[in-house]
């Protein structure tokens, strides 16, 4: 049986798309190290937030990631450090990314949560496979949320980013890439 897709619903296909495509594109700009071109997708008003995940009992839910209000995240971020992260890797003097690391970003399972005038809420799946000098290896897998707002002037801006490891304990020796 064939059925007639309303408008309503080829925008929300075609909006769904556009978000993907975006965040395609974003992890882009980072396994190609193009980090200025990444903190221009940065709102001017970006939180960008990765609490500690912990183990926690059944039904204690509300307790497994700490709140960047009252305790400490691996990153608790606005737009000024951020681009301060992005100069000081682009100095090449960065000790961590000296030599540079090899960064892929996979993107999957992105889904639209909610649209609201000019923002999107976004939730994604994301795995970063990390290979440093030699022999080194770090992944990093989970989850974010983010809200994207459209400008009318650059298009898409991340205005937040919540970032939610799938590992309560990591393994790297240093986090310096961005998710």
């Amino acid at each position: 049986m064939v059925t007639k897709m309303n408008d309503a619903t080829m925008e929300r296909l075609l909006l769904a798309r556009e978000i993907e495509r975006f965040l395609y594109d974003e992890a882009a700009l980072l396994d190609e190290r193009r980090f200025s071109d990444w903190a221009g997708l940065l709102a001017d008003d970006i939180h960008y937030h990765m609490p500690i995940r912990r183990n926690v009992k059944f039904g204690e839910w509300h307790r497994e990631n700490t709140d960047s209000a009252s305790e400490i995240s691996w990153f608790d971020e606005g737009k000024r450090i951020l681009e301060g992260r992005v100069r000081q890797l682009e100095t090449g003097v960065h000790w961590p990314e000296e030599p540079f690391s090899r960064i892929r970003h996979l993107i999957t399972n992105v889904r639209v949560l909610e649209v609201r005038d000019d923002e999107v809420e976004v939730n994604s799946n994301f795995y970063i496979h990390l290979n440093h000098l030699r022999d080194e290896e770090v992944r990093f897998i989970g989850t974010r949320y983010d809200v994207l707002r459209r400008d009318s002037a650059t298009g898409w801006k991340i205005a937040k980013r919540k970032i939610l490891l799938d590992q309560n304990i990591l393994l790297a020796k240093v986090i310096s890439t961005f998710f």
